[in-house]
């Protein structure tokens, strides 16, 4: 057998599962963002900017420090009232 073979299948593996452990990182990363960024009124690809490094600080700040366009909760969201 030869050596070289065994070690290229090994770094091979072991590349695929950092990448598979960046991949969930990542999405785990961007997904509380785009949720809170859609809440918030702003449009939802801005998660996207939160892997950039400077770019993830800079729209903390917005979003921290703006008017945040707030839907209001529809009647159906609403519990009745409770009846005496």
């Amino acid at each position: 057998m030869d050596p070289y073979h065994l070690s290229t299948g090994a770094s091979f593996f072991i590349f695929l599962m950092l990448m598979l452990i960046v991949l969930v990182s990542v999405v785990i990363t961007i997904i509380p963002y785009w949720k809170i960024f859609t809440k918030a009124g702003f449009s939802p690809w801005l998660s996207l900017l939160v892997l950039l490094p400077i770019a993830n600080i800079v729209i903390l700040y917005v979003v921290a420090f703006s008017e945040w366009n707030i839907r209001p909760a529809t009647p159906s969201s609403i519990p009745p009232s409770p009846m005496p």
